[in-house]
């Protein structure tokens, strides 16, 4: 006689989540990824004017910036295509469980700016606007997305063979 376990998938997401993670959050993550590999002296000018090196870049800071930018590019590409390939929401809330971990690194990486870097808006300028306020809100985004918030239509369980 088979057994059956109950497993929940096929979860029918809320559109503001649909929204945010596979398509606003990807073209963000996209134009950081260009800016990093196409403009990288603009790019460490926006990160931190008095330490960027003049025009021409050295050659080993112009390769870390075109591989920062082939990682941002990857970040893009993953959620957008992984999260779309499937509606398991186990997948989702581990896929999102790392972005919110890697959220919490980049917002660790500008502590050398000091602390008022996390608060100051009025010093922001570009690149700060895509370092801090944007990640608070898409570590928001996503801690509320793994809390359930907006999630109380879940999906019924279905009986899988096993």
């Amino acid at each position: 006689m088979p057994t059956t376990t109950t497993t929940t998938t096929g979860v029918s997401l809320p559109f503001a989540y649909r929204l945010f993670f596979l398509l606003i959050e990807p073209i963000a993550t996209a134009v950081g990824a260009f800016y990093a590999h196409f403009r990288p002296d603009e790019y460490l000018h926006l990160t931190h004017s008095a330490s960027a090196p003049s025009s021409p870049i050295p050659l080993g800071t112009e390769i870390a910036m075109s591989q920062l930018g082939n990682l941002y590019l990857a970040f893009a590409l993953s959620e957008a295509v992984v999260l779309r390939s499937t509606a398991d929401l186990r997948v989702w809330r581990a896929f999102l469980f790392v972005l919110l971990l890697a959220d919490v690194g980049h917002l660790y990486t500008v502590r050398a700016l000091g602390p008022s870097i996390y608060y100051d808006v009025f010093a922001w300028n570009a690149i700060d606007w895509g370092n801090i306020p944007y990640v608070y809100f898409a570590a928001a985004v996503r801690i509320a997305f793994l809390s359930g918030v907006g999630m109380a239509n879940k999906a019924p369980a279905t009986k899988k063979r096993v």
